[in-house]
C-alpha cells in the first residue's frame, strides 16, 4: 500500500479558507438547491415566480433556498421593478469546480 505523503506544516492554510468553502459545500448539499441549479443551468435568467411554478415549490421555501444560493455567490439576482430573476453564477461554480481547490485535496506533486 502506497504512503501517503506529509503536508509541509510551513505552508498551512487558514481556517479562514476552510470556512469559507464549508458554507460553499452546505450549500450544495441539499437536493432542492441542485435541483434550482440545475434548472437555472438549463434556462438561465428565471423569475422567482417562473421558478416557484417550476420547482412546484412555495416561493416562501424557494427564497429560503435561493437566499443559501445566494450567500454562498452561486446566483446572481437582478432586481426588474416588483420582479426578481436568479441566474448561476458561472465563475464561482467553476471556482468551487476547478483545480485551484481540488489541489487543496492532492499531493502536492499532483498538481
Amino acid at each position: 500500500m502506497k504512503e501517503l505523503p506529509l503536508l509541509n506544516t510551513t505552508t498551512s492554510i487558514p481556517d479562514s479558507f476552510f470556512t469559507k468553502y464549508e458554507a460553499k459545500f452546505k450549500a450544495f448539499a441539499d437536493q432542492k438547491r441542485l435541483k434550482i441549479m440545475y434548472v437555472l443551468t438549463q434556462r438561465g435568467k428565471v423569475s422567482v415566480s417562473d421558478l416557484s411554478e417550476i420547482m412546484e415549490m412555495p416561493q416562501s421555501k424557494l427564497s429560503y433556498h435561493l437566499k443559501i444560493l445566494l450567500d454562498a455567490n452561486f446566483l446572481k439576482k437582478e432586481e426588474v421593478g416588483t420582479f426578481c430573476y436568479y441566474e448561476i453564477n458561472q465563475a464561482e461554480v467553476n471556482h468551487i469546480l476547478s483545480e485551484e481547490l481540488c489541489c487543496v485535496f492532492r499531493p502536492n506533486d499532483c498538481c
